[in-house]
């Protein structure tokens, strides 16, 4: 008797259940880091509004500055149903909108399967359903935030990190 393929390495994201989507969300929480993206076409008026777009050259930059719905020991959101209301800029990643998975950092397992580099060792699915795995592997969020109603809005640059941009196998 063999074996059954797991879903995410026989389905394309896009053809994936709602709760088979939900359970590739690894839990990390560096979505929830504030980012920006630095350009010269950046204005006093203009720096601080969203985009669902990033221009070819230009660069996202992580910040170790959370939201403050964030809860750092369970890296999961406070208000997770109420969070897109709450926080008007968090953006909610679905298989319509899975283009804007640019933003992810390069560890998300959503990013990692869309660009065909499959689901990470340390992924809880991978794991019994346990993130500790994740958090030994320094891919989540645990211990390294400081949160957004912490720090004023013009020291936001001051807290650039690259960590976020690390991943492994």
């Amino acid at each position: 008797m063999s074996e059954q393929a797991p879903f995410w390495e026989t389905k394309k994201l896009e053809e994936m259940s709602r709760p088979e989507w939900e359970s590739l969300c690894d839990g990390c929480a560096k979505c929830c880091l504030n980012k920006f993206i630095d350009d010269d076409e950046t204005t006093q008026d203009t720096e601080l509004l969203p985009t669902t777009y990033i221009n070819e050259g230009e660069q996202i930059h992580y910040t170790n500055i959370a939201c403050h719905l964030l809860n750092e020991k369970s890296c999961q959101c406070s208000k997770y149903e109420q969070r897109t209301t709450l926080v008007p800029d968090c953006v909610r990643l679905t298989q319509e909108n899975l283009d804007g998975v640019f933003f992810m950092p390069p560890s998300c397992t959503y990013r990692r399967l869309k660009e065909g580099r499959g689901m990470p060792s340390w992924h809880p699915l991978l794991n019994n359903g346990k993130k500790s795995a994740m958090h030994k592997a320094g891919m989540s969020v645990r211990g390294k935030i400081v949160k957004d109603d912490d720090v004023a809005i013009e020291y936001f640059e001051d807290y650039i990190v690259s960590w976020p941009l690390n991943d492994i196998d």
